[in-house]
């Protein structure tokens, strides 16, 4: 049977974070978990490049929160070592029985077969071999617990759709900003014959490996790239030489405008740069400088507060 373990939670004033903290280490706490609001606001100044907007259910939740969170078994000896730990600790506490299988594996109920457009369902791995899917359908394995770009988010769902009607059996894609690879992985799923994606953060690449490989998808059909397109002259070199008949970009609008007049280079004739990640207030300003960089755009895309849009050279 697997271990049950306790989470203990303690709510601190954030002025007395650092005196509580050093007193459960001193009683003999072997490590301690700490959440801040500061800290969390702090994070999201430091990487704000990488997104128009925080969820405001996140923001309220993290509000005002200092809390530690300790460890220890369910059982006896475990309670035993909890009132050692706390001993000087003034503060009130709650509990939560955690099974170390579900500790490690419960967020899987979170992620389920999704369906998006009129093709494509999103399969959870471990659900590989169980799931009935309709026919025709067009199946794409993600492992939530490796990755991040999954699928779930609306600007990421307007790609995928986009896709779906745009891709033409057998040509080429590039997936800028690629992620998790979701895209590029979708596009050969889909029947494109190979597939680019390029990311600034070099962690990209292994896990995009990572997802090709589970959809069977081998390096001949797929390669993944660290370096920054806006930037790195040598590597749009490199990549205006393949032209691809589809460009994906699911950024952020910051990152769009400044990628725009680098992406007619990169378009085979006839090709389509299909852009998301775009909060729909900003929609326009994306538009404008598509058109400032000689892409007309052709068609707007819409879901839940989120804009793609589509484009072709003239």
């Amino acid at each position: 049977m697997d271990s049950v373990w306790l989470e203990v939670s303690l709510n601190v004033k954030a002025e007395e974070l650092d005196q509580v903290s050093a007193q459960l280490i001193a009683n003999g706490v072997p490590g301690l978990v700490v959440e801040e609001e500061e800290e969390f606001r702090a994070f999201l100044e430091e990487n704000r490049q990488y997104w128009d907007y925080v969820d405001d259910e996140l923001l309220e939740r993290m509000k005002g929160v200092s809390r530690i969170k300790l460890y220890v078994t369910d059982d006896a000896d475990g309670k035993q070592q909890l009132a050692g730990y706390l001993q000087g600790v003034n503060l009130p506490y709650t509990t939560v029985p955690l099974r170390e299988y579900d500790w490690a594996h419960s967020w899987q109920k979170y992620y389920r077969p999704l369906a998006v457009g009129a093709r494509l369902w999103i399969v959870p791995e471990w659900e590989r071999d169980t799931v009935q899917l309709p026919e025709g359908a067009v199946r794409l394995l993600m492992n939530p617990g490796l990755t991040f770009g999954t699928g779930s988010h609306a600007s990421t769902q307007l790609c995928l759709e986009g896709i779906q009607e745009v891709l033409r059996p057998g040509e080429r894609m590039l997936d800028l900003g690629c992620g998790s690879g979701i895209l590029a992985v979708a596009a050969l799923c889909l029947g494109a014959s190979h597939a680019t994606g390029v990311d600034i953060d070099p962690k990209a690449v292994d896990v995009a490996y990572e997802n090709a490989a589970l959809n069977g998808i081998g390096r001949d059909q797929c390669r993944f790239l660290a370096g920054n397109v806006i930037s790195d002259r040598s590597l749009v070199e490199e990549l205006a030489q393949e032209k691809a008949g589809l460009v994906l970009a699911n950024i952020v609008a910051d990152v769009i405008i400044p990628l725009a007049p680098v992406v007619p280079r990169l378009l085979a004739e006839e090709g389509t740069f299909l852009c998301s990640g775009i909060i729909d207030t900003r929609a326009d300003e994306v538009a404008a400088a598509l058109k400032e960089a000689g892409l007309q755009v052709t068609r707007r895309r819409e879901k839940n507060g989120w804009v793609a849009l589509e484009a072709k050279v003239g």
